[in-house]
């Protein structure tokens, strides 16, 4: 009997257990976009635009970006595996929850189209965003970011539509391993030379 109530003991412990991480998951799930738009409003919206689509080429469009991305990125910043002083001076003062509320609100604005310039390059981009480089072995872009851009909720960002001159500057960046949260991505453009850089994202630019 006692053995029994010891059992019975252990099973309510756990079931409690289990329901108090689903409080705390549901409660983590409802970000609040009202307070998300005030942080937005107050702390980004200078250099990434009112409404997530940033006018300025160096800084990236973050309207409709997969919120879990965004979040990651942002706690990359503050905690420094993403460095960039700009961003983690930007990000030093918000909590865990300014970040999701930010994160999530910019997922539900609408993002707006991009235009590739380059005509000279844009069927080498073409090609390399859509079957890579094979003897090099670098793998297509679509096959983490889509055909159309669109990326993978909580695996791989939006990049449809995204400014060219941002672009290169990431995968830039991740190949002379200045950016280093992503080995993925530096495996990748560690392979890319500028020409095949600059034409892959123009293309991406051009995407929607």
């Amino acid at each position: 009997m006692k053995l029994f109530a010891s059992f019975l003991m252990v099973a309510l412990f756990a079931v409690s257990a289990v329901a108090a991480d689903d409080k705390a998951a549901a409660k983590v799930a409802k970000p609040d976009l009202a307070k998300g738009e005030a942080s937005f409003s107050t702390v980004c919206a200078a250099c990434h635009g009112a409404d997530g689509n940033s006018m300025i080429p160096a800084n990236p469009k973050l309207a409709q970006q997969h919120p879990e991305y965004l979040f990651k990125q942002l706690k990359e910043f503050k905690s420094g595996k993403r460095a960039n002083a700009i961003m983690s001076g930007m990000v030093a003062a918000l909590s865990e929850d300014d970040m999701r509320n930010i994160s999530y609100w910019l997922a539900s604005k609408k993002a707006k189209p991009g235009f590739a310039k380059d005509k000279e390059t844009v069927i080498l981009g073409e090609r390399i965003y859509r079957g890579g480089i094979p003897d090099r072995q670098i793998a297509a872009c679509a096959g983490c970011h889509s055909p159309d851009g669109a990326g993978i909720p909580a695996q791989y960002p939006r990049i449809a539509g995204q400014h060219t001159d941002y672009a290169v500057a990431q995968l830039v960046a991740f190949r002379d391993g200045v950016r280093k949260n992503s080995a993925q991505m530096t495996g990748v453009a560690a392979k890319m030379n500028e020409r095949e850089i600059k034409a892959v994202s123009d293309y991406i630019a051009g995407l929607r």
